[in-house]
């Protein structure tokens, strides 16, 4: 990365939902750098076997999880040439079909976008000090951490 370029970031954890569009405007506004846009959305899904899901809600330590997103978002800057980043998670009760995350990357080139966009999201769903509990039609359960997520960090060593 050159040292004269310090990338945009964007990190907001809030109950309102996000509009995509404004969020890549934010990046690639009079920034004429910028050749590749990746974007990924979260999205509450239905994964019970026997119980439809009724909602999710998430909770979170503000302070601590603004810095861990900040701190990822930092490291990613150092591994990879990027313009920007917009990272949203929401918070609160959710249902199903309703965004939960928006990450967005801007680059200099695709390869860049896309691998910055694996990294984060990789560690947002192992580092990041969310908490989800879903409230089924038979009660609720806190979402334990996933051991897949976690091995998918191992790449990025």
């Amino acid at each position: 990365m050159t040292s004269d370029h310090v990338p945009k970031f964007k990190i907001d954890i809030r109950k309102e939902n996000f509009d995509i569009n404004l969020e890549m405007k934010y990046l690639t506004d009079v920034n004429l750098k910028v050749g590749a846009v990746v974007s990924f959305v979260g999205k509450v899904r239905d994964l019970s076997k026997n119980s439809k899901l009724k909602f999710m809600e998430i909770e979170h330590y503000p302070e601590m999880s603004e810095k861990v997103l900040r701190d990822l978002c930092k490291k990613a800057t150092l591994r990879w040439e990027l313009q920007g980043i917009s990272l949203i998670h929401r918070i609160g009760k959710l249902y199903p079909g309703e965004n939960i995350v928006l990450l967005v990357i801007a680059s200099v080139h695709r390869e860049e976008a896309f691998d910055a966009s694996l990294f984060l999201m990789d560690f947002l769903k192992s580092e990041a000090p969310f908490w989800k509990k879903e409230t089924t039609i038979t009660g609720s359960i806190w979402v334990e951490e996933n051991q897949v997520d976690k091995q998918k960090l191992l790449r990025w060593q």
